[in-house]
């Protein structure tokens, strides 16, 4: 990228982060649905178990609001902000031999010293500081709503990642034996309604954030231009 360019897309940047953390908007949702013919079509290819965990969500969830040839995606869903269900599987060993391919997401903010406990604990449980979300992505919805309740857990200094392992591969053999898995079932806690960002912290200062700014400046000036031309 040339240097120009550089400045440039740095400003645009800025002024972007500017709307959004003014205004909001840093995701929108799809609120209509697919049609179910072209869904069936997308996952009639897929393997056994990423079709299965489809079939099952969409019986339960009702047809996705985005779906393209890799995934099915559901907004809103339950108690989940996002749900996703993969084409493509990941082999997981933990707490038996599975593949991922159903993600569950909630907003949740995770203290950045938590994160090394959260990983000893499950590598398919996925904390995103900056948006402010934590998902889990496993082979059905009742592993997702074990790990993010053991999660909470731990974030809460209930368990550390030892003993929160032995936990939820109690909760998960009691759910798979048909016998009470509250963990399994549903969501154990309240999940924050507002916003569970982390933008972090400016570190770049001095003249190259002026500049920036002075691009901004420039940009904003000739868009106004533009718009009266018209």
């Amino acid at each position: 990228m040339e240097p120009k360019e550089r400045l440039k897309t740095a400003a645009i940047s800025m002024a972007s982060d500017l709307k959004v953390q003014t205004f909001g908007g840093a995701e929108k949702t799809t609120e209509t649905v697919e049609d179910m013919v072209v869904v069936h079509t997308i996952i009639n290819d897929w393997n056994a178990m990423s079709k299965k965990s489809a079939s099952i969500t969409i019986e339960q969830y009702g047809p996705p609001n985005e779906a393209i040839q890799s995934r099915l995606i559901w907004y809103n869903n339950g108690p989940w902000k996002r749900t996703i269900v993969y084409r493509d599987e990941i082999p997981h060993d933990f707490p038996q031999p599975h593949t991922d391919i159903i993600e569950n997401v909630i907003n949740y903010q995770v203290a950045p010293e938590m994160f090394s406990e959260l990983a000893k604990f499950d590598g398919s449980l996925i904390v995103e500081r900056t948006k402010g979300e934590v998902s889990s992505r496993c082979d059905m919805e009742a592993a997702n709503f074990t790990a993010i309740n053991v999660m909470h857990d731990i974030v809460t200094g209930k368990l550390n990642a030892e003993k929160a392992r032995e936990v939820l591969c109690e909760v998960m053999s009691a759910y798979m034996m048909n016998r009470p898995a509250a963990y399994a079932e549903a969501l154990q806690f309240d999940v924050a309604k507002g916003d569970t960002m982390d933008t972090d912290q400016v570190m770049i200062v001095g003249a190259m954030v002026h500049q920036a700014i002075e691009k901004i400046n420039d940009i904003v000036d000739k868009r106004i231009s533009d718009d009266r031309l018209y």
